[in-house]
């Protein structure tokens, strides 16, 4: 079986170790040898899965997420990062960079930070004296001496210090598109860019969905 999540600008496809991505405003495309294979899907986007539905046959697994939580509203791959990471804290560093805190399989809660794309866009919007690119080799420890990594280290340092006073001696899996970057601030970080798909699989085989198919 193939997995997808299915966000608000891209659909993740998972196969066996395999990554891949396509942008939602047009239909997907699949190679050969992915014929027949049967397609899971969690889904924030009803135009990008019905565009899916329309190539390939899909289930969607959004009504099997059983997740503990009082927060109202929280986004289908938020949560099912979450199942797969009962414990600790989960940071998702995409277009925006998402912190959801676990306990005992409870989730206690969480917030949302813009990703550093929209932090450059955000500062642009200000002055165009402040449109700079960030700077990702920028020294947290030290002040900066000039606006490029003076914009780079109010973004860079506001995000690592939330998420430190959040996490305290809890484990941290980052995921996303600049979760690798953001994980060597912390020495209780591990990286996990299949977070969400692992929590598919066990949200499938809890619902004897599908036969046994070893993804990972």
């Amino acid at each position: 079986m193939i997995l997808c999540d299915i966000g608000n600008s891209r659909y993740h496809f998972y196969y066996k170790g395999k990554i891949w991505h396509e942008k939602i405003d047009k239909e997907p495309k699949f190679d050969k040898w992915a014929d027949g294979l049967p397609i899971y899907a969690i889904s924030v986007q009803d135009e990008a899965l019905e565009r899916l539905q329309k190539v390939r046959d899909v289930t969607l697994i959004n009504k099997y997420v059983d997740f503990d939580t009082t927060y109202q509203g929280i986004g289908v791959d938020r949560a099912v990062a979450c199942l797969a990471a009962p414990d600790g804290v989960v940071v998702d560093a995409g277009s925006a960079i998402t912190v959801d805190i676990m306990a005992g399989g409870i989730h206690l809660g969480g917030y949302i930070l813009p990703g550093l794309n929209r932090y450059e866009k955000i500062y642009a919007s200000i002055s165009p004296k402040l449109a700079k690119s960030i700077n990702m080799a920028v020294d947290i420890e030290a002040l900066p001496q000039d606006t490029a990594d003076a914009i780079s280290y109010g973004i860079i340092a506001s995000v690592v210090s939330i998420i430190q006073r959040s996490a305290k001696n809890k484990k941290i899996y980052f995921t996303g598109g600049d979760g690798a970057y953001f994980a060597k601030f912390f020495d209780n970080a591990m990286v996990d860019n299949i977070l969400v798909f692992r929590g598919m699989e066990q949200i499938i085989e809890e619902n004897n969905l599908h036969q046994k198919d070893t993804l990972f």
